[in-house]
């Protein structure tokens, strides 16, 4: 992460983040880092279908593929680099070591994210099966994901 910040800050960019299942773990890890505040926009953790919305996710988008999907992440990637008006927006989405009775769709043990670049306009999107261990484990496999396939965007 500290790689990611100090791209960030070179290149006069930002990011913000909506998160869901890693409830605010990878805006931690940005602020973790020296120097996070200038380029960390704005966080929101999501955990229900209604703040999705309130941020701007489509319920139908949810409707349509799940709350646990590609598709939603994406929306949630671009609805908070939007919000915050920020060069990258990143969104996570799925479940993780457990039922959800209000969200009985989508597969179990699956992570989406979604990274949106504003500048190009473009998603960056994984789908990460995840293995029936600790959450806290499950958030660093999430984290060490995410900051490899960001990397990987920075640098292109």
């Amino acid at each position: 992460m500290k790689e990611i910040v100090e791209l960030l800050i070179s290149k006069g960019e930002t990011v913000a983040t909506m998160e869901s299942c890693t409830g605010g773990f990878i805006a931690n890890a940005i602020t973790n880092i020296e120097g996070a505040s200038n380029v960390l926009q704005f966080s929101a953790v999501t955990y229900s279908n209604e703040y999705k919305i309130k941020m701007g996710v489509s319920d139908k988008t949810i409707d349509t593929y799940s709350v646990y999907s590609e598709e939603v992440a994406k929306e949630m990637s671009y609805q908070i680099s939007e919000y915050a008006h920020a060069t990258y927006g990143i969104g996570v989405t799925g479940k993780m070591n457990r039922q959800d009775p209000n969200n009985k769709r989508g597969e179990e043990n699956v992570v989406y994210f979604s990274i949106y670049d504003a500048n190009r306009e473009s998603y960056y999107t994984k789908k990460l099966m995840l293995p029936f261990q600790s959450r806290e484990e499950c958030k660093n496999l999430i984290l060490q994901e995410i900051v490899s396939l960001f990397l990987d965007q920075l640098k292109s």
